[in-house]
């Protein structure tokens, strides 16, 4: 395979659906720009929750637009032990049968009863660069990050493949983390 693209770490956020960004911020609250991210069209929110679990909690979880079907918080493994909450490794928006917690806004608090995932690591693919990647959505790949002192190769790497996707690589802190990554790092697909 060969190809190389961006990777990039995700830290801990959540994905509000309407119904609870009016619970936690007010009855027809919109989210404020704060940020780009590189998939067209979402962002980082000035907003902000508390996120509490059964054995702490996390000030300061940014809130990312834009308002989505479903509540979607995630975590790495790491958080997910500081605060007592057992939540599966999962594909983005595949939130059913999964834990929740206890949410706080500036307007309101609530139980989430689902939604609380440790994202699967994942590599969006625009449909060109998968052709020229020569992957196809949903097709699982190796890839490999060469750092300085920390060359790690992670298999089990799911492609997603749309119009509406930027080419880049997704992985958690712990992940990134554990590969010794800096900003700018470039993967490789080996398999």
């Amino acid at each position: 395979m060969g190809y190389k693209l961006e990777i990039n770490a995700s830290n801990k956020h959540i994905h509000l659906d309407r119904e609870d960004l009016d619970k936690l911020f007010g009855e027809g609250y919109e989210l404020t720009f704060k940020k780009a991210l590189k998939q067209p069209g979402q962002f980082a929110s000035e907003e902000k929750v508390q996120v509490i679990g059964p054995k702490g909690s996390f000030s300061g979880i940014r809130v990312l637009g834009p308002v989505r079907k479903d509540t979607q918080l995630e975590l790495a493994l790491t958080d997910c032990r500081q605060i007592g909450i057992d939540a599966p490794i999962r594909e983005s928006g595949h939130v059913e049968g999964t834990p929740g917690c206890k949410l706080v806004g500036p307007k309101g608090e609530m139980e989430l009863e689902h939604g609380v995932i440790v994202a699967k690591r994942h590599a969006h693919f625009s449909p060109e660069d998968a052709r020229e990647a020569g992957v196809e959505n949903g097709q699982i790949v190796k890839i490999k990050i060469e750092s300085k002192e920390r060359t790690t190769i992670y298999d089990d790497v799911v492609c997603r493949v749309s119009d509406s996707c930027a080419t880049e690589v997704h992985v958690d802190t712990d992940e990134a983390n554990a590969a010794a990554m800096g900003g700018g790092t470039i993967c490789e697909i080996v398999e």
